[in-house]
């Protein structure tokens, strides 16, 4: 790919070929938000190559500040202080004009002489620092120049490896002949004071002298954190086509570039990954890291049986302090996806979670999912440092929403009886070992988590399956009130946090309930009840004093979740956020098991507010931001930002303006109007006029035609009603019908399926002339999926997706948003708004699915009336906005539908 470089202004921007306009407009303006540091908007529809412009734009400002930054350096370095014959340090002469007796004051007060010492001083120090910051530099850039041009590494990598390989090997065969030895016998007990004379689990003295290495929160103490981009998205395939763009890019080969992402995706120990749920991954990998560390010689090790639990605490043999080393630097020598980072890891026997981390203080940009940086205890937990940085987050339409899902929380009747049910037996079996301060904390614990089932109407004793609520309904509360209620407002819930989170109580739990089955199921009907069982069981004074065994190795576990304890303590987390930012709901069902606490935020900018406190700039980005209202509003004002400091960026689309035809029809061919609210979609003549509509549309559209109804239920009574009045046969001789299913796991079959028919109807000819695709706004096939070409010639939106009205979560935001949000005069309030923008940006992500290049063509059908309202018109997309007709009556708009596409279909 050759490289076409942009000259825009006075900067260069390389790129792969020579960019549309919008590109280069595109481009110029991020450079000019991140030299300002500034809050930028950017809108480019897809289809524009909007990832190459946010690679070539950002890294053109990276490569150029580092410039600047070295060049700054020469000069402090060059400027400062001049040593003399003897070694020491001399400051220049002061001038005739500064020259005053040693009394002469400051204007701060201080005499002259101490104030010119405090900024010499500060000089040298600054001096000092930059010359230990070049070392650093040219240490790693050698290093990394080594791994690039000098193979040997790798082969001394991989010879450690066959070293270790070799070591392993003998020290199976060792175990594999003391256990032949032992045979079946049980190990007799040792006497008192024996247990000292046996060893210990061998750790090299190589592994023990890296006291700094692996530890999870702890950086190379040699590396610094350099000026970089962190670019997250919303999915893993969104990040790896991102990187895939990177690396054909003119940037591809000098880019020290590291991609994150979750054990489940790097973890490369077969062992811990065949355990399959993430929490179960992330705490075995902990344990075996504690492990590796001798940490669990401090953790009660009378407990029997010793050698189950010494195999089952072993160390990841990825885990290796110099295999990590040599992993990071071959991370940022080249550009690489997740799946080739996790090769590179089974080839180095390095573990690419801990390697690529250790990648981020030197990598210039960082490519990592939403939550990873939108969550503050991820991002610290991450080694993510955001002060200084520039962050991109791009698929940014659902940003609001997104950071609204991570913070909150839901925990039903059945997860805070087990919780209490194992905390309570873990209690009663270590509280003889336990110190003052822990019992008082678990104690506080297990109070919170009676009074939780309690505000439900449960109670914790009692089974929750079986425990039927005499109150039943949806309640909802300001977290002061809830504390009240519950009857923990004296609990100081930070401190409770707190414990939780430097004690690890909840590890610590489910340690202990993975070592003695408490959370067995009993049998495939009863799945959850096991811990709540032996609760009950040790109730019983005669049960409470035996000891619970271990499950033996031969007994056969069943799927579980991780520890709810987990679970709740993030729900305790959310209520120690601000009364007004937040509130409870109360779900109580027809068990307690079904009920649920949850914890809703209605002020996400609390939690955006430090990323834009933060960093240097932050750029939203995506192909469909309208309305941008709810981001300026809703995210960045709350979060204390400067309307000064937000800039907007929307560009065109790169297709020919007649290449699309967007149409708003406002009734149907028997004049029928238009308008699908609640009270009329339901009306057997709206879903009449929408099968015929759709009838003549698929007469001369070609290929493929999506149709989007506002949810699944309603595109089943569509359906249902077609099939039954016979509209579905006559849509059958045009297109072959297709339905959204509501499983995940198939809507790639279904995809398959209406692809390869489109294709066939095209070669075969016939009266069948492709596919007619029924979708759900905001399902599988409104985002991510690309209906470029004959898969998408034409999109219908059916009515407006209006989010329910009364749904309490809803009609709580839209009065927060009415209390703190100012009125705008002529502006719709607040809460209204809110609904607006959702409806809307639903709409514009669903129609957003056809046009996916240059040359692709489309028409989008919109059938409401509705949105024929100027309000409404203002939030779609520019590129549609400015194209759209609307047609009261079908007739005209048919006949420029047959129009458009019959002149598209004719080869050029």
């Amino acid at each position: 790919m050759s490289n076409k470089t942009q000259e825009i202004g006075d900067i260069h921007f390389p790129f792969p070929f020579t960019p549309y306009s919008i590109q280069k407009d595109f481009m110029a303006e991020l450079y000019r938000v991140l030299e300002a540091g500034k809050i930028g908007i950017f809108e480019s529809p897809t289809g524009t190559g909007k990832s190459l412009s946010v690679i070539c734009g950002a890294l053109s400002w990276l490569r150029d500040f580092e410039q600047k930054k070295h060049q700054e350096e020469a000069r402090l370095l060059k400027a400062g202080t001049t040593p003399l014959n003897d070694g020491k340090e001399q400051p220049p002469p002061l001038s005739a004009s500064c020259k005053r007796t040693p009394d002469t004051l400051s204007p701060a007060g201080e005499p002259d002489w101490v104030t010119q010492f405090v900024q010499k001083k500060e000089e040298r120090d600054l001096v000092d620092r930059l010359k230990e910051e070049q070392v650093r530099r040219k240490k790693r850039e050698e290093r990394l120049q080594q791994m690039r041009h000098n193979a040997q590494l790798k082969y001394a990598a991989k010879r450690v490896r066959q070293e270790e390989e070799e070591m392993e090997r003998l020290l199976r065969l060792s175990r594999e002949m003391l256990a032949a030895g032992t045979g079946a016998k049980p190990l007799e007990q040792l006497a008192s004071g024996e247990e000292e004379l046996v060893l210990a689990e061998y750790e090299s003295d190589e592994e023990k002298g890296a006291p700094s290495g692996v530890d999870e929160d702890e950086d190379d103490p040699e590396e610094e954190h350099v000026t970089k981009i962190y670019y997250c998205s919303r999915t893993h395939s969104q990040l790896a086509q991102f990187v895939h763009e990177v690396q054909r890019s003119p940037f591809g080969k000098d880019t020290r570039l590291v991609s994150l992402g979750s054990r489940q995706n790097l973890c490369v120990n077969e062992d811990v990954k065949t355990l399959g749920s993430v929490q179960l991954i992330n705490d075995r990998c902990m344990e075996m890291q504690r492990s590796k560390h001798g940490s669990h010689k401090n953790r009660a090790e009378e407990e029997k049986p010793k050698r189950r639990r010494q195999e089952h605490q072993a160390a990841c043999p990825f885990y290796n302090y110099e295999q990590l080393q040599l992993l990071r630097d071959q991370v940022l020598v080249g550009v690489k996806d997740i799946e080739q980072l996790v090769a590179l890891g089974k080839e180095a026997r390095a573990c690419p979670y801990y390697g690529s981390r250790f990648a981020i203080p030197a990598a210039q940009l960082v490519v990592l999912p939403y939550q990873m940086l939108l969550h503050a205890a991820t991002r610290q937990a991450a080694g993510i440092r955001l002060q200084g940085q520039v962050v991109v987050i791009d698929e940014a339409h659902n940003l609001i929403d997104t950071i609204t899902g991570i913070h909150s929380v839901e925990v039903s009747g059945s997860q805070l009886c087990q919780a209490h049910s194992q905390l309570l037996q873990y209690m009663e079996r270590y509280g003889k070992r336990l110190k003052a301060k822990n019992l008082m904390y678990i104690k506080q614990i297990l109070y919170l988590l009676e009074k939780f089932v309690t505000v439900l109407g449960g109670n914790v004793k009692q089974n929750p399956n079986t425990q039927s609520l005499s109150q039943t309904g949806t309640e909802l509360k300001t977290i002061n009130d809830f504390l009240f209620q519950t009857q923990i407002d004296n609990i100081n819930l930070f401190k409770v946090r707190h414990y939780c989170e430097k004690s690890m109580i909840s590890r610590k739990l489910f340690g202990f309930t993975e070592r003695y089955g408490i959370v067995l199921a009993p049998s495939r009907e009863q799945p959850n009840l096991a811990g709540l069982q032996h609760f009950l069981q040790s109730l019983q004074p005669t049960v409470t004093k035996t000891p619970v065994t271990p499950v033996e190795d031969g007994e056969a576990r069943v799927p579980r979740p991780a520890s709810p304890l987990m679970h709740i303590e993030s729900f305790l987390a959310a209520l120690t956020t601000a009364n007004q930012d937040g509130r409870v709901i109360l779900s109580r069902q027809g068990s307690l098991s079904q009920s649920s606490l949850k914890f809703l935020l209605l002020n996400p900018a609390v939690h955006f507010a430090q990323v834009v406190k933060e960093c240097r700039a932050v750029v939203i980005a995506g192909g469909t931001m309208q309305p941008v209202s709810d981001f300026r509003e809703q995210l960045l004002a709350c979060a204390g930002v400067e309307a000064e400091r937000v800039v907007e960026f929307s560009c065109g689309h790169v297709i020919p303006p007649d290449n699309i035809l967007p149409l708003i029809i406002c009734s149907g061919p028997s004049s029928q109007q238009l308008e699908f609210t609640y009270q009329k979609r339901e009306l057997p003549q709206m879903m009449d006029e929408t099968g015929r509509i759709l009838c003549n549309l698929c007469t001369v559209v070609p290929g493929g035609v999506v149709c989007f109804f506002p949810s699944y239920e309603y595109q089943r009574q569509v359906y249902a009603h077609w099939d039954k009045s016979g509209l579905l046969a006559r849509l059958a001789v045009r297109k072959k019908i297709f339905q959204e299913p509501k499983r995940a796991n198939q809507v790639e079959q279904v995809l398959m399926e209406y692809s390869r028919c489109i294709k066939c109807c095209g070669q075969a000819g016939g009266t069948v002339t492709g596919a007619l695709l029924l979708s759900v706004v905001g399902g599988k096939m409104s985002e991510g999926i690309n209906f470029s070409d004959d898969l998408g010639r034409c999109v219908v939106m059916v009515g407006m997706p209006y989010p329910n009205i009364k749904s309490p979560e809803l009609q709580e935001k839209m009065a927060y948003l009415d209390q703190t949000l100012p009125r705008v005069p002529g502006q719709p309030p607040p809460g209204k708004a809110l609904v607006e923008n959702l409806c809307m940006k639903a709409v514009n992500q669903s129609i957003g699915r056809a046009i996916r290049h240059q040359k692709d063509f489309a028409s989008i059908v919109l059938l409401d009336q509705r949105y024929a309202r100027p309000p409404i018109l203002e939030k779609l997309p520019a590129w549609i906005r400015d194209r759209v007709e609307v047609r009261a009556t079908f007739g005209p708009a048919f006949a420029t539908m047959r129009k458009f596409h019959r002149e598209k279909s004719v080869p050029s």
